[in-house]
Parts: C-alpha cells; structure tokens; sequence
C-alpha cells in the first residue's frame, strides 16, 4: 500500500523520517510518496485532506481533528522548547496590545499561545517563520514570534527575546509545551495506521541509535544551517516524547485544545483524537 506523506525541512523532521523514507529500516510492505513544505503549507494540506499522513501544528489539528488522528510517535512537544517572542528594540509587554506582531503562521502553535497570552494583541502579519528575524531587523514588525533553528541564531543577530511561550504554557499548566505532531487520516484502515505508528517509532529509533546516519538527508534540507544549531535543533525538538506521547503528551494536548476552545479561540475537538 502506497501512502502520501509529508513533513517539514526542519531537521527535527528529516531526522526522524529519514530512516522510513530511505530503506533504512523495514516498512512492512507499505511504499510512501513523500514531499517536504513548510509546516503551514502542510497545515493547509490538511486542511483540504489532501495527505494521509503528515506533520502538523498542533494549532492546526483542532481545525482538522474531525478527519485526523494524533499518532504517538513522532511528535514534538517537551519542556523549554516554546516558542520566543523577540524584538529589536525593547517592548513592554503591556504595550503588545499596539505593537505589530510578525507571526510565523495564522494555524501555528507558536500563535495559539501568543494568542492566548495576549488576546488582545491582534495586529499581526504572517511571514515564513525564517524570515522574521530579517523583518524585525529592518523594523517592519515591532515583535516577532520564532520558531525552529531561530530560537539558536536572534540573538548573534543583535535582538532581544520579550516572553518565551513556552516558560508561560509550562506556569499555565505545568505541561510540556505541544508544538507539533504526525497525523494520519482516519480514511486509512486501522491495522495500516498502527503498522505505520509503529514504523515511526522503529525509524526515530534507528536515528536516535545511529546519529551519523542521518545526517546527509537532514543536512540537505537545513539550506545553510550550522552543523551545532542542526544538531542543537534535534537535540531539543526530538526527546522521550517523540518516541512516545505517554501520558504527559496526551494530556498536555488535550489541555491545548480544552484552552484554545474554551477561549473561543479553536473549534471543540472531537472525544477520540489519538490512534491509540
């Protein structure tokens, strides 16, 4: 059976992917199309139901819950990995509600929780999350939200983080912070989608046990990324939680949506979201 897939550039994704999509470890028959975009572009394939299996913002799946599962592996969620609110020159936190936020997405997580620590700061412009350093720089934006490799490289660029988002979901809850996760359409059989589940994890697995392996595939979607900040980046996004939601993951997802829903923020999510 042949699947369509997709996933981010972001090394965190290539990393735990690129066992799966390159033979290094059995898939059980199963054959993928796969393609890589930008996790809002993959956000808006989803939307559309366009893809069987894909990375998405947590944000996003409360729009898409009612066609998608949450599987336990692979996704991106943990303590001191949020996203950061930064600026070039200094803004007061109660000035927010003015100020001219650069986001990296309107369906990315990193705008669920900015948009619920500061409801009422609703001037925003989307822009693709690695241009936002470049547009705080030239002051077209009073505040920037970042995300990814960004939160390793703003400040050798001379700015300066206001809040980071996930040290407020953590003081909110006390949860690891959920950033992203593989989904699979509820359109595939069962026993496909557990096989599939179970295939990520054999191929975060095989990457976390062989590191070197990767590392051309991740190297050739991280465009001019630093070998530290790449490695920094998988360091932190791919943890315990990437290789099993366990407990903690699903109820920190699951008090996302609760949140963002009872804000009014995100739609209700239906009572069964995870594969298992």
């Amino acid at each position: 059976m042949k699947l369509t897939l997709g996933f981010s550039p972001c090394p965190n994704d290539t990393f735990i992917f690129d066992a799966l999509v390159n033979g290094r470890i059995d898939t059980e028959g199963l054959e993928f199309e796969y393609f890589l975009a930008d996790v809002e572009d993959l956000n808006r394939r989803a939307f559309a139901s366009e893809t069987d299996i894909t990375k998405i913002s947590c944000h996003a799946f409360a729009y898409t819950a009612a066609d998608y599962l949450i599987l336990d592996s692979g996704s991106a969620l943990g303590y001191g990995n949020g996203p950061l609110l930064i600026c070039k020159h200094p803004v007061e936190p109660e000035k927010l509600k003015d100020a001219r936020i650069a986001i990296p997405g309107k369906f990315t997580t990193a705008n669920l929780l900015f948009s619920i620590a500061w409801p009422a700061a609703l001037n925003k412009t989307e822009y693709l999350f690695s241009d936002i350093e470049e547009i705080l720089l030239r002051e077209e934006a009073d505040a920037g939200l970042i995300i990814h490799e960004t939160r390793f490289t703003y400040q050798k660029k001379g700015l300066q983080k206001i809040a980071d988002m996930g040290e407020f979901w953590e003081r909110l809850t006390g949860l690891p912070v959920p950033l992203g996760s593989i989904v699979i359409h509820r359109r595939i059989p069962e026993d496909i989608a557990l096989k599939f589940n179970r295939i990520l994890r054999k191929s975060i697995e095989y990457a976390k046990q062989n590191t070197l392996a990767s590392y051309d595939f991740v190297a050739s979607h991280a465009k001019e990324m630093e070998s530290t900040v790449m490695n920094s980046h998988i360091d932190l996004f791919v943890n315990d939680f990437s290789i099993n939601l366990g407990t903690g993951g699903r109820r920190a997802l699951s008090e996302l949506f609760r949140i963002a829903h009872k804000k009014g923020i995100t739609p209700a999510v239906p009572d069964r979201i995870f594969l298992t």
